[in-house]
């Protein structure tokens, strides 16, 4: 499965009201898609998965496949500390027609490695969708092994990692011992380059939602041989990758994209907007950030 290089996890619109905004939801799937996203994450964390009711998130993933139509692939956020919830899920995604589902490490009830293995097998061979894991031990209270991601990439579909646990070395050893069409994308915008060095395929990033044109040049030039300018990208874009993480996410992000007029900043509780002084250090980013965009 091709997700390309530039992934985005996509946040979900609300209105004020705090349903989902569809209007929204395609006005930003057409802007992610003209600012050089090559895949999308529908319903993860960045979705505020935690807050969309079952029925919500086959919506979510009906009306991004619609409004996509083929031009990338779809992956959906299916993943949960649940193995039969998740399976099931799962199952329901795929008569939308998504590309490719992400499981995410089952968090709160930290289950064991041996745990995690039988979890993640048990619902890639219960569906015919391709398979990306997410290893974010920062979110979920428990990561995966590396020894425990090279054993899951043998499994029959799951052919891909989003990878946040910030070490180098696991994506190193896990790169070099998985199959090797197994792909590895960062799960931080701020390693991505670092990890593109040792052999990642791309990100899945949230900076992309306001500077995919830059994270795509930042991308394309390590791999047509520019690692020196490639660098210097990556030093232009870590002020407003910072800022993307500046409050709890996805606030910030969606306060940019208000910024920029393409959706809402609304969020669900837990979450709140930014206050003023938060928006405020985030437009001192955000606006001159666009100096920097290609195109």
């Amino acid at each position: 499965m091709n997700f390309g290089r530039l992934s985005t996890a996509m946040v979900t619109p609300f209105d004020e009201h705090g349903d989902i905004d569809y209007t929204a939801l395609t006005r930003l799937i057409n802007h992610l898609i003209s600012t050089g996203t090559e895949s999308i994450v529908v319903a993860g964390t960045t979705g505020e998965s935690p807050t969309l009711s079952h029925e919500e998130k086959i919506s979510l993933f009906r009306h991004t496949v619609q409004t996509v139509n083929g031009r990338v692939p779809v992956i959906a956020g299916t993943g949960s500390n649940d193995t039969r919830a998740s399976l099931a899920l799962s199952l329901e995604a795929e008569k939308t027609g998504i590309d490719a589902v992400m499981l995410v490490t089952p968090y709160y009830n930290k289950p064991s490695q041996e745990g995690m293995y039988q979890h993640f097998r048990t619902i890639a061979e219960g569906i015919n969708t391709p398979v990306m894991l997410y290893n974010i031990p920062g979110r979920s209270a428990a990561g995966m092994t590396p020894e425990t991601i090279v054993r899951l990439s043998h499994v029959r579909n799951i052919c891909s990692i989003k990878e946040a646990s910030g070490d180098l070395e696991a994506a190193a050893y896990i790169l070099q011992h998985a199959p090797q069409d197994f792909t590895l994308y960062s799960g931080d915008d701020s390693l991505t380059l670092p990890l593109l060095s040792v052999g990642a395929t791309g990100v899945v990033s949230v900076s992309a939602h306001v500077a995919g044109e830059s994270m795509q040049d930042m991308i394309q030039s390590f791999f047509n041989g520019q690692p020196v300018y490639a660098a210097s990208r990556h030093r232009d874009l870590l002020p407003l990758m910072k800022s993307m993480f500046a409050a709890p996410s996805p606030t910030p992000v969606k306060a940019a994209l208000e910024m920029r007029g393409i959706i809402s900043g609304d969020v669900r509780l837990p979450m709140v907007r930014l206050n003023a002084e938060e928006e405020a250090l985030l437009r001192q980013v955000v606006e001159p950030a666009a100096s920097f965009y290609v195109g």
